[in-house]
């Protein structure tokens, strides 16, 4: 075992997007990282909750970005869900499909049958992200949920990352049923439910996994549900700000800007980080405050403050005292000075 974060695991989870790409460009060292960890014979596991590709079709999507991947090593959200109705529902049975094409074909090959009205009796709703979703299917979604149809959803997620910043997920069209129908589904698949996780370990054999993640909603407090380690990478949509306030089931076990941190000592990388100094940051707590002073790497500053903020103190109790922490501060949104 090597002394670096990754070497300390047998099986690295990477969701996809947010973490080792936004939308079809790869994020800048997720190559270099999968490649690294393929050389040092790390176990891989893609888990996404984005239900609109198949994991063949996954797999292709990375390979032609470079990000080397085989459809066994791809796990969905699609696939699991599809995978739950069929233990559930009896061969044949109409399920109304909501979302990509994707999860219509997931649902086919489970031997269920797909369907798109209320006039086909379903016996169980299925909603998952699609970019074509509309009024349309979302109204029929709703008329056969409330003539008896089980709901299940794909996930949860809000929002998808994306270049241009956070766009609709397949939570915000599932909040369109959720508000039509006041009530919550009835199965989620997806994260922040271990089962992707727990499926993607027991695939791989492994005894001690890493899942690397940007979202504390789902990614995270799906691991730690699991009981595994996770790491938060902040290339994605959680950010600093999130991750201070974060509530003990999304706390992840290690935090990074990006990546490469898989290839950092693990030490380093912890949340919080013990003590007041780390990286030429350094915190000094008195009661329900904390002052940051110093300069350096943006995340030793944001670990050390985990400490303090994950043990009562709150935003509005962080002060800065260097130039340096001011402007970290501000860029974090933790504070705005005029």
């Amino acid at each position: 075992m090597s002394d670096h974060l990754a070497g300390s695991h047998d099986l690295v989870i990477f969701d996809l997007d947010g973490v080792v790409f936004l939308i079809d460009e790869p994020i800048p060292g997720a190559v270099e990282a999968v490649e690294r960890l393929r050389a040092d014979g790390t176990a891989i596991v893609y888990a996404t909750n984005n239900a609109s590709r198949r994991a063949a079709d996954v797999a292709a999507l990375l390979t032609g970005m470079g990000v080397s991947a085989a459809p066994a090593e791809v796990l969905t959200s699609a696939g699991a869900c599809a995978a739950l109705l069929a233990e559930r529902l009896p061969g044949g049975a109409k399920v109304l499909v909501v979302g990509a094409e994707a999860l219509r074909a997931e649902v086919r090959d489970a031997g269920l049958t797909p369907v798109d009205r209320v006039e086909d009796e379903p016996v169980a709703v299925v909603q998952g992200f699609g970019p074509e979703v509309g009024w349309k299917v979302l109204a029929e979604a709703v008329l056969a949920v409330r003539a008896g149809a089980v709901w299940y959803a794909t996930n949860t997620d809000r929002t998808l990352p994306s270049p241009r910043g956070p766009l609709p997920g397949n939570g915000s069209l599932v909040a369109v049923l959720r508000t039509a129908l006041d009530r919550e589904p009835d199965v989620v698949a997806g994260k922040p439910q271990p089962g992707l996780f727990r499926t993607a370990a027991t695939l791989s054999g492994s005894v001690r996994p890493l899942a690397v993640g940007d979202r504390l909603d789902t990614d995270i407090q799906g691991a730690v549900t699991a009981g595994f380690d996770s790491l938060l990478v902040l290339t994605g949509v959680s950010g600093p700000a999130d991750l201070l306030v974060a509530g003990e089931n999304q706390r992840p076990t290690y935090v990074a800007a990006d990546l490469s941190g898989l290839f950092r000592p693990a030490d380093g990388a912890r949340v919080p980080a013990p003590g007041s100094e780390a990286g030429g940051w350094r915190v000094v707590r008195e009661g329900s405050r904390v002052s940051l002073d110093g300069s350096g790497d943006p995340v030793d500053a944001l670990r050390l403050l985990c400490g303090a903020t994950w043990t009562g103190v709150p935003l509005s109790g962080v002060t800065p005292v260097s130039g340096e922490a001011r402007e970290l501060l501000n860029a974090w949104g933790v504070r705005k000075d005029d």
